[in-house]
């Protein structure tokens, strides 16, 4: 039995949903204009059309749907995410994974959902002055987002591949548990990352973003917001442009956007990137400051026996036994997760060349990979990246690899190692431009002493870009003050992960429905 296509019938029915080169038609004005249709964008988007605002939503990504997702990687990296699933960091040392589509990037991430944990909010607290900022008072926005977006523990088994963290931290006596995951009806297919086929991810795209367009939101998709015009404290409006059919460029039809009041988000590098090329006021050069990535490096397994972590829930086990560290400590901490194993985007994290990639690859069934998620920002010397500008006026994070994430990368490649081993891995390599496979834990760290920790030589990544708009309640320090609005442009807000003055230490997505959920409650009122 087919799965309806939920945006489709909903556009059949009358939903305003247009191409950004479309000529519109004539349409209510709007009280707020959104930037960005992901966690944050569509949940504010929900509140302040269920309030009666009149809402545009705008989406630099073009609009795909359950019908448009048949698990092919290279045509989901190429349509979905942003420059086509190759988005690096300045210098290329960090790869991007982040969204560009109808939702944003809650279409195609692999549906963890974590509670911000109380250190962080903690130290938001009393770093940062957001006096919100605690258990007490962010639970009860934490509970409404789980139940919106049905957040539970997963119930199914979990993979082998999601396994080998359970069975290693057992025979280690180190900590783990079970994921909590935005679905309803999941079919444990796996391919979250391409985009869910059978709507079982709770994302934007069939939650949020539907029930704004049924209370009268205007969606217009392929649209880039090119730069704000401004004056005396205030954003008059947004000049915008039509996206080209492949999304690689903003050629088609110019026009202004005007409304009294602006929300961004669009995410934690094209945020600080818009108000950048719109010279939005930063008195204290604050913006595109503190943008921080959670950068990711992993250990890759040989097991004897099949672990085929292509099916199953990408994300369902998790360790967060080396995630909270002395403020003293010479390394982060970080939380141990596993990514899928579907093979494009396997290929391109394994790294090796020629004879030895493909070995790899010949081994991609009984291989599994682990992932340290390094949690920056919460030392006095980690300031995270920066957000600037390239000459064509596109976005980048400069982000420098300073002498603690590669003390961290050092430990986490060993605890990794450990757990694998334990797991019953027969081999165990580094990922690392010249990392080979070992079979015991003391070859394994014998060789980590001759690797030289540089960008590019280790291999990292990120699919968690937060921060670069950084909220507090000193203005010198941040750029929004913590009801999310700019510190000199009144009607301006930001409004998604772009607000974090630190990292999460977990993936974010919960932490910003929450956040955003308050923040757009609190606008209203």
């Amino acid at each position: 039995m087919p799965v309806p296509d939920i945006f489709r019938e909903g556009m059949q029915k009358g939903w305003r949903v247009f191409d950004g080169n479309q000529r519109l038609p004539e349409l209510p004005a709007p009280d707020v204009i959104i930037i960005g249709s992901g966690a944050g964008g569509a949940t504010a988007a929900e509140i302040l059309s269920a309030a009666g605002l009149q809402v545009y939503i705008l989406e630099e990504g073009s609009l795909k749907t359950s019908s448009d997702f048949h698990n092919d990687e290279l045509k989901a990296y190429a349509e979905l995410y942003q420059e086509g699933a190759l988005r690096t960091s300045a210098d290329g040392g960090i790869a991007i994974l982040q969204g560009r589509t109808v939702g944003g990037t809650t279409t195609v991430n692999w549906t963890s959902s974590f509670r911000t944990p109380n250190s962080t909010l903690a130290q938001w607290q009393s770093k940062w002055g957001i006096d919100y900022a605690t258990e007490a008072e962010m639970t009860p926005w934490f509970e409404r987002m789980e139940q919106r977006l049905n957040v539970s523990r997963w119930q199914m088994a979990p993979n082998a591949n999601n396994d080998v963290i359970r069975k290693g931290c057992e025979a280690l006596n180190w900590d783990w548990d079970i994921i909590p995951r935005n679905v309803k009806g999941c079919w444990n297919l796996g391919y979250c990352g391409t985009g869910c086929p059978v709507n079982a991810k709770q994302s934007m795209l069939v939650t949020s973003l539907p029930a704004a367009l049924e209370n009268g939101a205007v969606l217009i998709h392929s649209l880039r917001a090119v730069k704000l015009d401004h004056h005396q404290g205030k954003v008059l409006g947004v000049q915008c442009q039509g996206m080209n059919g492949t999304l690689t460029e903003a050629d088609g039809r110019r026009f202004t956007l005007t409304a009294p009041n602006l929300f961004l988000a669009g995410g934690a590098i094209n945020n600080p990137g818009l108000l950048l090329r719109s010279k939005a006021p930063d008195p204290h050069q604050q913006l595109g400051k503190r943008t921080f990535l959670h950068p990711v490096c992993m250990t890759l397994a040989t097991f004897p026996r099949a672990i085929d972590g292509f099916y199953g829930a990408p994300q369902s086990v998790y360790s967060d036994h080396f995630n909270e560290v002395a403020p003293t400590s010479e390394r982060m901490g970080f939380k141990l997760e596993v990514p899928p194993m579907q093979p494009s985007i396997v290929a391109a994290l394994m790294g090796g060349f020629g004879e030895q990639h493909f070995q790899r690859i010949q081994d991609l069934a009984k291989s599994n990979l682990m992932l340290a998620l390094m949690r920056d920002g919460f030392f006095e010397d980690d300031l995270g990246g920066q957000v600037k500008l390239r000459k064509n006026g596109d976005a980048v994070v400069d982000y420098p690899l300073r002498d603690r994430l590669w003390a961290t990368v050092a430990e986490a490649y060993v605890k990794m190692a450990e757990i694998q081993f334990a797991a019953g891995a027969t081999e165990v390599t580094p990922l690392h431009i010249h990392g080979t496979a070992t079979r015991s834990l003391s070859e394994f760290k014998a060789q980590l002493a001759h690797l030289a920790y540089e960008p590019v030589s280790v291999r990292l990544s990120s699919a968690h870009v937060m921060g670069g708009c950084p909220m507090g309640a000193d203005a010198t320090m941040s750029v929004v003050n913590p009801q999310g609005q700019h510190h000199q442009l009144q009607n301006l807000y930001v409004m998604d992960g772009s607000l974090f003055p630190t990292s999460v230490g977990a993936n974010p997505q919960l932490s910003i429905y929450a956040l955003v959920a308050r923040l757009a409650t609190n606008f209203l009122a």
